[in-house]
């Protein structure tokens, strides 16, 4: 059920006009110090894929992807992308790229089933990025590192902004916490994966929790993750597992914790294997993405999305989404934000 939280006294930082020309500042900036960061270099990328060859990304694997028959090719069904998860491996194994480089693109994604509210639309847009990475790179000291290093652009984007809109001051920490999925649910026992997002997310201002997918000790996942992309089921150091994570601030305008990206070191053949029967979707061996990756046919890869719109939001200190991208909302949540004075572009 779509809903919307108004914030009280909301009154936004910037007009319209103010907004779109600060949207294109963020992108071109931090897409520029993200590829420098990671020396990733920019492709091009598809809007949909064939249906049925395990190639579009599964999210939680139960949301269902928009299709459309192709007339030219004897009705053969085609999906729109969720994300590009698994298509940037391939990709990357196509242009037999060195360990350390890696590309990134502007994803365009619908996800009709989303629940709608302030942060989550029907139309989805990030940057996707994908790096090679060695054997012995698939290692959580591997992983923070680059997690430390998009931290720095989004540091530098938010300097890059005030500098242009003084009234919107920084408020990020110098560094970004790390904690484990597993250690939040011991601490927090009582509470949801949500509320313990919160906390942290509050106290520190900005933390990447690591392990997202595998079951805690209560027997639930700190959330929901595909079995074929992230490997959240390898055991790291102190007994926790997962080489993946989400990357969340604090957002002061909404009063919750935000999340920029979601991203981990790919799964190798072994967990790959692993992560298929924990879930209970062993017959995804024979398609072709998966038979390719267990046949070693793919690189060792390190990947994540970061939210555009959400990036935008977040800097401009804007109260929905729908401030900083163009989609459809229900008559009444128009109507609630209109009164409230979120102008939804």
């Amino acid at each position: 059920m779509s809903q919307v939280f108004i914030p009280s006294d909301y009154e936004s930082l910037l007009s319209v006009r103010e907004t779109e020309h600060a949207i294109v500042m963020i992108k071109d900036f931090f897409q520029l110090a993200l590829s420098t960061e990671l020396n990733l270099t920019r492709v091009t990328a598809p809007l949909f894929v064939p249906q049925g060859i395990g190639l579009n990304d599964d999210l939680n694997g139960v949301e269902r992807a928009v299709s459309f028959p192709v007339k030219d090719m004897n009705d053969s069904k085609m999906e729109i992308v969720h994300s590009l998860a698994k298509w940037k491996r391939l990709k990357v194994t196509d242009l037999n790229l060195n360990s350390g480089f890696g590309i990134y693109t502007d994803m365009n994604a619908i996800r009709a089933d989303e629940e709608l509210d302030n942060i989550h639309s029907l139309y989805v847009d990030q940057w996707d990025w994908e790096q090679a990475i060695l054997e012995q790179d698939r290692n959580l000291e591997y992983l923070k590192d680059v997690v430390r290093k998009i931290y720095r652009c989004i540091k530098r984007t938010e300097f890059f902004i005030y500098d242009r809109y003084p009234r919107i001051s920084p408020i990020l920490p110098e560094e970004i916490t790390f904690v484990f999925s597993e250690d939040l649910q011991k601490a927090y026992p009582n509470l949801s994966g949500k509320e313990r997002e919160n906390i942290v997310a509050e106290k520190y201002g900005a933390v990447f929790i690591i392990g997202i997918g595998a079951s805690l000790p209560d027997g639930k996942p700190h959330d929901g993750r595909a079995p074929d992309y992230d490997d959240w089921s390898t055991e790291t150091e102190g007994g926790h597992k997962g080489l993946n994570g989400d990357l969340l601030v604090w957002n002061p305008v909404l009063k919750t914790s935000f999340e920029l990206s979601s991203m981990g070191i790919r799964v190798s053949p072994e967990s790959l294997k692993n992560q298929l029967e924990l879930k209970g979707c062993t017959e995804r061996e024979k398609l072709y993405f998966h038979s390719m990756l267990l046949d070693g046919k793919l690189k060792q890869t390190i990947g994540g999305g970061i939210g555009q719109s959400r990036m935008c939001m977040y800097f401009l200190r804007k109260a929905h989404i729908g401030e900083t991208q163009v989609s459809v909302w229900p008559d009444s949540m128009r109507k609630e934000c209109s009164n409230a004075g979120i102008i939804l572009l």
